[in-house]
Formats: C-alpha cells, structure tokens, sequence
C-alpha cells in the first residue's frame, strides 16, 4: 500500500507539473501571460527550484551565486525556468557527476549556466531542442513529453532575458540564462561612496 501510495504520489506530480507547463504554454502563445517582475535573488530562487525537482537530493551545485547581483525576473516563473532546465540537465548527465549552476555579472546582465556532463547537443539540433514536444534521441515518453525547454525559453524571453545552448569545456551541455541585473546607482555621500540597487529601470 505504500508502495502504491508513493507511486500515486509520484504520478500526480508528474500530471500537475505537465498540466502546468501546457498551461503556461498556451499563455504565452496566445500573449496572455501576466507577469510581475521585481528584484529576485537567483541564491532564493534556486533553492526553491531544487526543492521541487522530483528528487531534491538530486547533485545540484551552486557556484558564485552570492556574488551575482539580484535580476529583474517574476520569481515563480524563474523557479521554473531553474526546476525545468535542471531537470533536463539531470536527465543527461554523466553517471555521478553534478548538475553545476553558475553565476555570473557583466555589466547590465547576469548570466546563469547550468552545466551537465552529458552527450552534448550537436550545433545543427540546438535550435531543436527548444522546440516543443520535442526530445532528442529519446523514444521513452515515461519522463516527460518535450516540453520543459521550450517553456523555459518562452518564460525567459518574456522576462526580458534569453536561453541558448553552449558547449560545456571537456564535453556535456551547457544551458546559458540571461537576464537584466538589478540596476545600480551609485550614491555619494560625505566622504563615502556607496553602490545601492534600485529596482527602477
């Protein structure tokens, strides 16, 4: 019975999550995806998005995230966005090795990698895989239907930001989300400089 009853479980998350994701989908399809953008720390938000994956102690590493500024995002679809591209990224993974997530800042932009040590994605099918319903090499429908990238790139760009396929050095895939950084003004104030974010673009 708790066997069932973990299985059971297992499946309706699965369903929410397709049923979401289809949803999401036709929203942004149809333009009709509200959004509530405001400063979003990506440390928070990773979190988050880990805790969701269906397998939280999943090999999920966080590097230089603390020293990436805060981005312009709606921090739910950013947890998605995370929790999908992470997902795929455990999915092809090589055998032990961790998912790494990586931040980092370049002038009015934060970049966040999320780097497998998978097959890798030929140059030819990178635009493919963003596309939806669809897997590649992959004939087993059981994990997913082909959809979470194609999502997560739509979310992206709705926020302002992109997500395109990189080489990970030394083989794998590497996952690249841009988004606006959080801007900076810099104010002076008797014989002190200091830099204080401002959430106003």
């Amino acid at each position: 019975q708790a066997e069932l009853l973990a299985t059971a479980d297992e499946s309706l998350v699965k369903l929410t999550r397709l049923v979401d994701n289809l949803l999401d989908m036709s929203r942004l399809q149809a333009g009709a995806l509200t959004l509530h953008v405001a400063p979003t720390a990506l440390e928070d938000v990773l979190m988050r998005a880990v805790d969701s994956l269906p397998d939280p102690y999943a090999p999920v590493q966080p590097l230089d995230l603390d020293t990436a500024p805060p981005v312009l995002a709606d921090p739910p679809l950013l947890e998605r966005v995370l929790a999908n591209v992470i997902t795929n990224a455990l999915r092809y993974n090589a055998p032990g090795a961790p998912v790494l997530v990586t931040g980092s800042h370049h002038a009015d932009q934060v970049e966040i990698r999320v780097i497998d040590r998978g097959p890798g994605i030929a140059p030819q099918d990178r635009d493919r895989v963003f596309l939806p319903f669809q897997r590649l090499g992959d004939t087993d429908n059981t994990t997913g239907v082909g959809l979470g990238l194609a999502l997560s790139r739509g979310l992206a760009e709705a926020m302002g930001g992109s997500l395109e396929v990189e080489d990970t050095p030394g083989g794998g895939t590497t996952m690249l989300l841009t988004l606006q950084a959080v801007p900076q003004t810099r104010i002076e104030e008797p014989g002190i400089a200091r830099l204080e974010r401002s959430a106003e673009r």
